[in-house]
């Protein structure tokens, strides 16, 4: 066994980011063109685009967690780990103040909207780290924030141990938070 994976604060690999990605790119595809347009659409949207429908992606937000799920479903409790620590950096990563400023939200809601973004995919993600006015106001996908922890738990009784310093929880990004 690797013992970097029972050191506190590990840092996940660009390798399981790739993976990450890959996995959640995948989930995406298999649900066909329609979805894979109107993220596109979303990211190439501008300031007061009235054309495009901002939550036209809600009703595959299911369709792609259950294709998640399913492309999930092999994997050993190491990778589900591993999956379920680049989450939460992604999910730590764009707890920001200027994020929130256009989700707006609780902070539970706004864990929720950094769901969305990361369900979105890569581009969408980086694209908002970039500029947050893509973010989309109330939008959400709460199944996301723990969904590779939540899956650990169904396949294997238990969430997988905490190995960082990090958390996904609002406020816990405190340099994103810092004027």
């Amino acid at each position: 066994m690797d013992e970097t994976l029972n050191k506190p604060g590990r840092v996940p690999t660009a390798a399981e980011e790739d993976r990450f990605w890959t996995l959640i790119e995948s989930a995406w595809q298999r649900l066909g063109p329609e979805p894979l347009a109107l993220r596109r659409a979303l990211i190439g949207r501008g300031p007061g685009d009235e054309d495009f429908e901002l939550y036209a992606l809600d009703g595959w937000l299911a369709p792609f967690l259950r294709t998640l799920t399913e492309l999930s479903a092999e994997l050993s409790s190491a990778d589900l780990a591993d999956l379920d620590r680049v989450l939460e950096r992604k999910l730590h990563d764009i707890d920001r103040a200027d994020i929130h400023e256009v989700t707006d939200g609780s902070d539970d809601g706004f864990l929720y909207a950094r769901g969305f973004i990361v369900a979105l995919g890569r581009d969408f993600y980086e694209a908002v780290q970039r500029d947050p006015a893509l973010a989309v106001l109330d939008a959400d996908c709460e199944e996301m924030c723990y969904f590779f922890a939540h899956l650990h738990e169904d396949r294997f009784g238990a969430r997988p141990g905490r190995d960082s310093t990090i958390t996904r929880e609002t406020g816990g990004n405190l340099a994103g938070w810092t004027p």
